[in-house]
């Protein structure tokens, strides 16, 4: 094997061809080497001289970060609350800002008495049925199935690779008997009494400046419609008309007044909304 395929000259060279395109390629190429050799950040360190296998595929693998393509779809691996996950284009990408909406909802199971409101039944223990809308990878659905070992999640998608997606990884957890996948649009197919409604839906406008980057993502997870927030707003008409009690959804940065305003003349208990670690408006939760 020629002497160019050691560690620390591949690293070179990787480094190399993202350096034009991609920010911090040094550190992108060492993720890349990392993942491809599936080993940790301690084995490059100490073998710099060890000599590479597979050298083609990693290759390959550079040649798509070149073309910004998402190195989270290059490695079909994704890491989202402590967990990895298996990812690929079909679904979106899960960012670290919705590990928060999982946190809202615990809040809010755990603690289901906020001031102001009167008090409701659900606990970590309760059997209640949490539903998502826009499963996407699944990672929201687990993470729920996880905190709360005796409720009921169904989840919906309007796309099939995007379930196929999460149903990989829901077998991963093994929960296939706790998670139940549906194929449709927002709550159509569901007719069961819903506890607690939970989505990332789609919130960018039609007409948004996104980066390169996220063409590869699905459009269908992406853009909301020509405001951005149309489909939050059907999801509202959906937990008034069917009297849903909680509901945590994730928003845009500028969406909260919209959101106020749409609701002003209807009847709920409490309307909060959260941030995210840069203080930007990332959702919110509605309490009839």
């Amino acid at each position: 094997m020629p002497s160019q395929y050691l560690v620390k000259n591949v690293l070179k060279e990787i480094t190399a061809k993202l350096n034009p395109i991609i920010p911090r390629a040094s550190r992108e190429a060492h993720l890349l080497l990392m993942a491809h050799l599936e080993c940790d950040e301690l084995w490059i360190i100490t073998n710099q001289n060890t000599q590479i296998k597979g050298i083609d595929k990693l290759f390959e693998w550079v040649e798509r970060r070149a073309k910004n393509e998402p190195f989270e779809y290059i490695t079909k691996r994704v890491s989202f609350y402590s967990e990895e996950f298996y990812i690929a284009q079909g679904a979106l990408i899960p960012r670290p800002e919705t590990e928060l909406l999982i946190d809202e909802v615990i809040k809010n199971v755990i603690n289901p008495h906020p001031e102001g409101t009167s008090s409701h039944s659900l606990t970590a223990n309760a059997e209640m049925t949490f539903v998502e809308v826009g499963v996407g990878s699944g990672i929201i659905s687990i993470m729920l199935a996880k905190h709360f070992p005796h409720a009921k999640i169904i989840a919906v998608d309007i796309s099939q690779d995007a379930l196929e997606i999460a149903k990989i990884n829901i077998a991963k957890f093994s929960l296939e008997d706790r998670i139940e996948l549906r194929l449709g649009s927002l709550l159509e197919p569901i007719s069961e009494h819903v506890d607690y409604l939970v989505s990332n839906p789609p919130y960018i406008a039609n007409d948004a400046n996104l980066e390169s980057n996220l063409s590869y993502e699905p459009q269908n997870a992406l853009f909301g419609g020509s405001v951005g927030d149309e489909i939050i707003r059907e999801l509202l008409n959906e937990v008034l008309k069917r009297k849903i009690n909680l509901f945590t959804c994730e928003i845009g940065y500028d969406q909260q007044d919209r959101i106020k305003d749409y609701l002003k003349k209807e009847e709920y208990k409490n309307l909060n909304f959260y941030k995210d670690l840069s203080d930007f408006d990332r959702g919110f939760t509605l309490r009839l």
